[in-house]
């Protein structure tokens, strides 16, 4: 399986013709629903959907799935699919578990929206949350910046999830010095392989501890 990392939260899934897509927003780049028969959204905010990107891939490809929380696949309509938090469901042929139901909390309890993280065959992609889940996750997609994270809290994810690998995402607001630190600390974490892939670049997630 190949992992493509694209802009800020966007990453691209693929093995063999099965191609699936998890939050491609308005950071993300077109090019990464090229082709894609599936699409992942962990919640409404915009750096993690672009309606209109989505739109018009869906109107290339009638048959691309949407699969998200209830709340966001109503307002999507036209047939995209409603999971919760414990569903299992297969999405572009990967099995696909879909854990958490509420994004971090900035402050005072906002935003609070609905929200979900999912595990595709071992790698798990939190959106906007740090939600610890109980099966085993192979890859973790861990985020590095956010007006609702601090580095320490991305270090103790690490630490709490225990994958065998790591790559960060939700990464545009970085400064090269903002990565640089950030991937300093995650590179000192024993038992997790760290690894950053250039937007765009991709890595193959057949062998343990592969790299960009």
């Amino acid at each position: 399986m190949r992992l493509t990392k694209y802009g800020h939260a966007c990453v691209r899934l693929e093995d063999g013709d099965r191609v699936l897509v998890i939050d491609p927003g308005t950071f993300s780049e077109m090019e990464a629903l090229s082709g894609a028969t599936a699409v992942l959204i962990t919640h409404e905010h915009e750096d993690h959907i672009d309606v209109g990107k989505l739109a018009a891939a869906r109107e290339s490809n009638p048959a691309l799935t949407v699969h998200t929380h209830a709340t966001l696949a109503a307002a999507l309509g036209n047939g995209a699919t409603a999971v919760a938090a414990g569903d299992t469901f297969t999405a572009a042929g990967f099995t696909v578990r879909a854990v958490g139901g509420l994004h971090a909390e900035i402050i005072d309890g906002l935003p609070g929206c609905p929200h979900l993280g999912f595990i595709v065959d071992g790698v798990y992609h939190p959106g906007d949350s740090l939600f610890v889940p109980a099966e085993p996750v192979d890859t973790l997609l861990v985020p590095a910046s956010g007006p609702w994270l601090k580095l320490r809290e991305a270090i103790e994810f690490v630490r709490a999830v225990r994958p065998a690998r790591a790559f960060p995402i939700h990464d545009a607001n970085l400064s090269d010095i903002g990565m640089e630190n950030f991937d300093g600390w995650l590179m000192g974490e024993d038992g997790t392989d760290y690894a950053r892939i250039p937007p765009g670049e991709s890595v193959d997630l057949k062998e343990p501890g592969s790299r960009p």
